[in-house]
């Protein structure tokens, strides 16, 4: 028997309503703004207000997929989230989101409509939504009539004047799998690279109680280390057994976490790039497809784009490698006098590495590169102009992207394919097929991302450094009818300690 198609049958997404203009920015860090918008492609940037967080926007993209679709809760069998913004160390974020999303429809269908709904995070920095998707199309194939949601959401936050605090975003994008997609159907073949790196994540930061305290002592007027004896101090909390306060308890570390990441961006760009170019490699394994033939199988190319020109820039050693691959490539470097470097012409094997580089930088000035970016990748890439990054979700808003530019468009490209390359940091990559279905234009005519980007209040540097400090005590936007809100965090050092409280603005009229 064959197998059922099975992909993504529609999406929705979920930006908060704030945004930074990158200019902004720029001035206020004496930043040139045109190495900004013109060299990375960045103009705006998403931010979460007070009261939004990863859960909230999750369960607020999720609710507009259920109602987009009159779906009832308990045809929903699954609700997977990726995401690398959890809340908590043990308790996944998508139970969150699944109490939130109860709650709405309690009323409706009863207290317990969500019950048998299966939920879980999955982590694996920007790909981990990926995961979750390969995970849940291969359970709806195993049986008909199973529907499942997979949701991306997160907050891409960096310490202020750090090389990545212009790539700053905040949103989500929910997608609901199943058989018989009416928007994409996606290849069962994925292909799969996975090396351990160090290019971005956020460790658990260990700090001694002793050092805290000399930080302390050591901002206090008319106070020195010689006045405190720090020794008997710090020995004195090391005994007992009770937890009577964040520095009184059992260990002699206290572990941070920050939602900021430690980051080597020249790393982590090698490392996205070599990964992409070996899934991709793997994908032609798995599914059989040639090299040299990836801009006649594919309509358009579909990137995680940490800033929005990260795949024109990451690209051009798989576009040489193409042309090699079907003979194009002596007539395009005689066609753009280039000289490539030789190997034998250089003694010192870095300065030859470099020269590599810099003649890839050269094949991407080239006209041709330029209309294939053009017609293949720009598509993709306006959203994230305006968004920022997403994490986990910013592969798919570049898909959300190309598919609403493709619906403005006078032709029918149904039964054409988009071909998907997927990064995490840490790291990993996935590459695949989706093949635009029938009915492709009907469901991605609904996306509204262009809208929704067009109605949200622009913000001014100061608040933006406010909500950057948490120090913002209220949302800067109107909360939003129909829209979940988080409304507290219990603080209290019981056992109730961090517990988050969730609420819901409901439409007036």
């Amino acid at each position: 028997m064959a197998a059922p198609t099975v992909g993504i049958d529609d999406m929705s997404l979920y930006i908060p309503q704030l945004y930074l203009p990158i200019e902004t920015l720029a001035e206020a860090r004496e930043l040139n703004y045109d190495k900004l918008s013109k060299g990375l492609g960045l103009l705006e940037m998403s931010l979460a207000d007070v009261r939004e967080d990863a859960a909230t926007m999750a369960a607020n993209a999720v609710l507009d997929l259920i109602h987009k679709n009159d779906l009832e809760p308990r045809q929903i069998g699954r609700i997977y989230l990726g995401t690398e913004s959890a809340l908590d160390g043990a308790k996944p974020t998508a139970t969150y989101v699944l109490d939130m999303l109860q709650d709405h429809f309690a009323d409706a269908y009863g207290p317990n409509c969500f019950l048998n709904c299966d939920v879980v995070d999955l982590t694996f920095a920007c790909i981990g939504a990926v995961d979750a998707l390969q995970n849940c199309l291969e359970w709806a194939a195993a049986k008909e009539g199973r529907i499942g949601i997979v949701v991306a959401s997160d907050e891409a936050k960096y310490e202020m004047n750090s090389p990545g605090e212009y790539t700053q975003g905040a949103g989500s994008v929910a997608m609901l799998v199943g058989q018989e997609p009416r928007l994409l159907a996606i290849d069962p073949d994925f292909g799969v690279a996975t090396r351990p790196a160090h290019d971005f994540f956020k460790p658990q930061r260990k700090v001694s109680k002793r050092e805290i305290i000399e930080e302390v002592v050591s901002l206090l007027p008319d106070v020195s280390g010689d006045d405190v004896n720090l020794d008997a101090l710090v020995e004195q909390l090391g005994k007992g057994l009770g937890v009577n306060g964040v520095l009184d308890c059992n260990e002699k570390d206290l572990t941070l976490h920050k939602v900021t990441p430690v980051f080597d961006g020249p790393y982590s760009n090698q490392a996205y790039q070599a990964r992409i170019r070996e899934a991709l490699t793997d994908y032609r394994r798995r599914s059989g497809r040639q090299p040299g033939n990836l801009l006649q199988d594919f309509s358009h190319l579909v990137f995680h784009l940490p800033y929005a020109y990260q795949a024109r820039r990451m690209f051009s050693e798989i576009y040489m490698e193409e042309l090699k691959a079907n003979g194009g490539w002596e007539a395009f470097i005689e066609k753009n006098e280039l000289e490539v470097p030789c190997a034998d012409s250089y003694e010192d094997r870095e300065e030859y590495i470099t020269k590599c580089a810099d003649f890839l930088r050269l094949v991407t000035k080239t006209s041709d590169y330029k209309e294939f970016l053009a017609e293949y990748i720009a598509p993709g890439e306006w959203a994230s102009s305006r968004v920022g990054n997403l994490y986990a979700g910013s592969v798919f808003l570049s898909l959300m992207s190309t598919l609403e530019h493709l619906a403005e468009g006078d032709t029918d490209p149904a039964g054409e394919s988009i071909c998907v390359f997927a990064y995490g940091s840490g790291s990993k990559s996935k590459v695949f097929g989706a093949t635009l279905q029938p009915n492709w234009r009907e469901m991605a005519g609904g996306l509204d991302v262009g809208l929704r980007l067009d109605y949200r209040q622009e913000i001014s540097y100061a608040d933006y450094e406010n909500l950057h400090r948490c120090c913002q005590d209220q949302d800067l936007a109107e909360l939003q009818e129909g829209a979940f809100f988080l409304a507290d965090v219990h603080d209290e050092r019981d056992e109730t300690e961090g517990v988050r409280h969730y609420g819901y603005a409901a439409r007036t009229a």
